[in-house]
């Protein structure tokens, strides 16, 4: 589990489109259309306490600790309070390099600071689906586990 740094500027509480929404979703769809694995995006105004906190507390709550594999990743963003952070299960974290959780921040950082988040969460689900595809193919009968939908809080 990683936390990340807290964000230059976030906008208001119409924080995405239906449009936005969308995208974000296709961004999912396209990541998982090449593994096995799982990504969520959870989106709240603000965050009470930690962050990496929360975000662990969501990625129970929308049940991404019961994949078969223990491969979920979680994209948590509260943009009120300007925080984000990815939290992945045991299984991605056993495949993944140290250092590959920074690189998908950095990328992210520097769109949500040029406040193209819809871009910024585009780019970590692209990245995180790439390691994920190495890591977790898709197998015969693979089921999509859970919703590609945003959650929101």
């Amino acid at each position: 589990m990683l936390m990340l740094p807290t964000l230059a500027t976030i906008g208001s509480s119409a924080f995405f489109s239906a449009e936005d929404r969308d995208a974000i979703r296709a961004a999912i769809e396209r990541a998982e259309a090449e593994t096995s694995g799982e990504i969520k995006v959870h989106i709240e105004p603000k965050c009470s306490g930690d962050v990496l906190a929360r975000a662990t507390q969501m990625f129970e709550k929308l049940g991404m600790h019961q994949t078969e594999l223990r491969n979920g990743v979680l994209f948590y963003l509260a943009y009120e309070d300007r925080r984000f952070a990815i939290v992945g299960d045991a299984g991605i974290h056993a495949a993944v390099t140290e250092g590959f959780w920074d690189e998908i921040k950095v990328g992210m950082q520097v769109k949500f600071r040029q406040g193209r988040f819809v871009d910024g969460l585009a780019e970590g689900i692209a990245k995180a689906g790439q390691h994920l595809a190495q890591a977790f193919p898709v197998r015969a009968g693979d089921n999509n586990e859970l919703s590609d939908d945003i959650s929101f809080g």
